[in-house]
Parts: structure tokens; sequence; C-alpha cells
């Protein structure tokens, strides 16, 4: 009887999500991730374990080769940049993610971002709770223009909403140009898009190539006025290098909802700066986002099993012999 763990932390014992993995023959474990977990926890947290729907654990080389019995990693997201999937991929190990479940959530959380940083809502209710009744004057959204980093789901979500507003939509994207099909939206190069832009919203997935891809250089080609939105991953990001452009005035704010380590530390450079406002990653935690998330992780847990994955993002590096099918 296949062993699943389960780490993310809104998944509990007897719920739709448990109930359906068992109507399947499947023995669950729960073990959420709270904070950080060392790598001896979770490779004990994997022994005897044939496939694991997680949140950000971070499945590196090492943890996976340890967890000889896995099959199969599913991520309750959409990024899994947690994950050495070359490494799952050599070891026969299927890693899948859930493209898309979160984007409506993402999309509308972008929305109230933006709003959030043209009216002040913020420093206002901090005002307020401080005894003050801060008058400041904001900023409408419309007429202003909206740089989306990205083309994904969550990104092509952001543009009805946005143009709902008012807003004129620029995106920078590596997808192809057969798939750049929306009319209301203006395809131009990276440098074009933070010279342009009054908000710059990220939406790009993290790798080597777009690891600090906002760095110095980057900011110093948008507007004093431009307000940067990070619903994606916090490493996008040199945060020393946004934490100096907006004390200097080079930029006029950023609204963080990651950060590049969860949860903020004590010594990260964008505490205490003016402009900066950092959230706690909920962009994607709605209620009827997880309910979707943790049903299609269940559905992508039993796929991946039966030897059919329907999401993996390493098909192309596994061995010959069928998906999900362990080799070491």
């Amino acid at each position: 009887m296949p062993r699943i763990l389960i780490t993310t932390d809104y998944l509990r014992p007897g719920d739709e999500v448990d109930r359906r993995l068992r109507s399947h023959g499947h023995t669950t474990v729960h073990s959420p991730l709270v904070g950080r977990r060392d790598p001896e926890q979770l490779v004990a947290a994997l022994d005897g374990i044939d496939a694991a729907l997680v949140a950000n654990e971070p499945l590196t080389a090492d943890v996976l080769s340890r967890a000889t019995r896995l099959r199969a990693v599913v991520r309750t997201g959409v990024g899994y940049d947690s994950i050495d999937v070359a490494a799952a991929g050599r070891l026969g190990i299927t890693v899948s993610n859930l493209p898309g479940i979160n984007a409506n959530a993402v999309a509308e959380y972008t929305l109230g971002l933006l709003l959030a940083a043209a009216r002040g809502l913020v420093r206002s209710a901090t005002g307020v709770a401080a005894g003050n009744w801060p008058r400041e004057d904001g900023h409408e959204l419309r007429g202003s223009t909206l740089g989306l980093l990205g083309y994904g789901a969550a990104a092509r979500a952001v543009v009805p909403l946005a143009r709902a507003f008012g807003m004129r939509v620029l995106c920078t994207t590596g997808v192809p140009e057969n798939e750049r099909t929306d009319p209301f939206v203006r395809f131009v190069e990276l440098p074009e898009l933070l010279a342009e832009s009054d908000y710059v919203s990220l939406h790009t997935a993290l790798t080597e190539r777009t690891r600090s891809l906002l760095d110095a250089c980057a900011f110093r080609l948008m507007k004093p006025t431009a307000v940067l939105i990070n619903t994606a991953r916090g490493a996008l990001v040199d945060e020393q290098a946004l934490a100096d452009a907006v004390r200097t005035g080079q930029i006029a704010g950023a609204a963080l909802d990651v950060v590049s380590e969860e949860p903020l530390s004590t010594s990260s450079p964008l505490r205490g700066v003016e402009g900066i406002v950092v959230y706690s990653h909920l962009a994607g935690q709605t209620a009827e986002a997880r309910a979707a998330t943790g049903l299609e992780g269940a559905a992508e847990v039993i796929a991946a099993l039966a030897g059919h994955p329907r999401f993996a993002v390493n098909a192309h590096l596994l061995p010959s012999t069928s998906a999900g099918a362990k080799t070491n």
C-alpha cells in the first residue's frame, strides 16, 4: 500500500484530500511544514514514503537520494525551484507542479497590491494606528502603465483586471510569439518595459537566468515614480539593490509578497526602508485556491503513482522506463 507524505500545512488528516487519497488505497502521513525544516528531519519524514505532496520543502539532491522508495513529488502550487528536478529525474522520481491552479487568486492579489501602493493604504492605516490622521494624495491606476514580467497563467489573468481599471499593459516574456495572442498587451523587451512602466509586476519562474533579474542596473532604468510588485519569487530581486533604489529615490517603492528568505529575516536589507512593504506570501492563499490545489494535487499523486503524471516538469529527464518507475 503506497504511503503518501503530505507537508502542505493547510491539508489535514480526514479532509477531502486525505479521503481522496485513502479511497485509492493509499496511506497518508501528515507532517506539515512550519518554518524551516532541517534536512535530516526531511530525510526522516521521507523514510518509507512512495510519493510526497509538498509545500516549499528543500528537496535537494542529497535528500532525494536518501528517499529510497520515493517515486513522485507533487508541489501544491506552481513554483518548484525548491526541488532539484534534475537530480529527481536521474533517480526516476517524477516532479509535478499544478500550473495555473491559483492564477485567479494571484491576479486579484496583484491588483490589491497595486491599489494599496497607489493609494498609500498601508501608510494611512499605520498612521491612524499610531494616533495620527495622514491625508497624503494617492494616485489613480487609470491611465498608468503596468509592466508584466512573464506571461504565464497568473500574468494573463492580471490583464483583464488591469484593463478594467484603465491601465495600459506591457509584457516581457520568453513564450513563443504564436502564444502572445492578447491584442490588449504590447510585448516589448525588458529595458523598454522598465523605462515605460509605472508599476512593474513579476510573474516569472525562478531560474538561474532570472535570479536577481531586478538588480541595480534594472532599477536605474525605471521611473523615479515607479513601484515594483512581486508575487512570484523573492530571489528574482536583488534585495540590497532594491533597498538602495527606494532609499535614494531611484524608484518610489515596492510591494513584496515574497522575499528571498521567508519568514523575513531580522537582518534583511528590506527592513526599515520607507516605501517598501513586505507581506507574508499570501497571493495564492484563498479558500478557493487551496481547495482546488489540494484536490488537483491528490489527483496528480494518484496519476503519478499509476505511471501517468499529467504535469511532470522533469519528464524529459527521466530514465527511458515509464514515468514514475524508480530505478535506483
